[in-house]
């Protein structure tokens, strides 16, 4: 199309035939009129809304999630990134991802959340909704989001009802509970490691993903490095004489490997967290 704006001839490219047609063309054409009479060149306006296509493409909801999660991920523990991250992938991003995070409003963020709701996931829901609002408020301090609509959700989502379990105070119960321990049959890892759990108090996570490498049974020591503490700071934990007892006697099983206590299938992974329930749950 050539036309004039302030005294100088343009062309203007409504398209290529047989993606656009005829009919679209001239639709475009009459649009492009219609700016031209209200004082608009219609080619300046054309790289305008081309630039505001980028631009909320860049500032996705997805895009600033990973902005947001490179600078904050390298002071987690890596299980913990690693759940944030999967989390984000599975429930957020296939709904919200794309969209420019300017523009999401809380009922399109209450629908995303409520499809993980619907799956009786109500435990990651909640978790979710924060993950989100930590996202939201880096984009309104980097310039990307005016607000947090994360707010307007309070009390939106069921309610996670908590269980709780009667901890044993009997000295009784708790000496019947250790005998339980030494008597389990099943797998020799997943019996040491429930022997050890109540001699150095630590995360199940972190008992579980135990490396030889950080036990060192002459100094009577285990120290955790930091990449696999909650806190991201290494954690030196003291043994008793019971506890370098339990680990010298699974070392000859599992010393020639990485893990203290390798999984049942791949010894190149942890004892699973339902493994270790399971057997506790068997213990009594």
């Amino acid at each position: 199309m050539k036309y004039r704006f302030t005294g100088k001839e343009k062309l203007l490219s409504l398209g290529v035939y047989p993606d656009v047609g005829l009919k679209d063309a001239r639709e475009k054409r009459d649009a492009a009129r219609k700016l031209i009479a209200a004082g608009i060149d219609p080619s300046a306006n054309r790289k305008i809304q081309n630039a505001a296509r980028v631009e909320r493409a860049e500032n996705s909801f997805e895009v600033v999630a990973r902005e947001w999660y490179a600078k904050h991920s390298p002071k987690w523990a890596v299980s913990h990134a690693s759940k944030i991250l999967t989390r984000l992938k599975k429930d957020v991003f296939p709904w919200i991802g794309g969209l420019p995070i300017a523009e999401i409003a809380a009922p399109e963020l209450l629908a995303t959340l409520r499809r993980i709701e619907s799956r009786g996931a109500i435990e990651t829901a909640h978790p979710a909704h924060q993950t989100c609002g930590q996202i939201f408020r880096y984009a309104v301090a980097t310039g990307r989001a005016t607000r947090d609509p994360c707010e307007d959700l309070r009390g939106a989502l069921q309610p996670v009802i908590s269980t709780h379990h009667a901890s044993i105070a009997d000295p009784k119960e708790i000496g019947a509970l250790l005998r339980a321990m030494d008597a389990y049959s099943g797998e020799f890892a997943t019996k040491c490691a429930a022997r050890l759990a109540p001699l150095v108090f630590l995360r199940p996570g972190e008992l579980r993903g135990a490396d030889w490498a950080e036990i060192d049974l002459e100094k009577f020591e285990w120290r955790i490095q930091k990449a696999r503490t909650k806190a991201r700071v290494p954690h030196v934990i003291p043994f008793s004489t019971q506890a370098v007892s339990i680990l010298a006697e699974l070392k000859p099983l599992t010393g020639d490997g990485r893990l203290v206590f390798p999984g049942v299938r791949s010894r190149e992974r942890p004892l699973s967290e339902n493994t270790v329930n399971a057997a506790l749950r068997r213990m009594g």
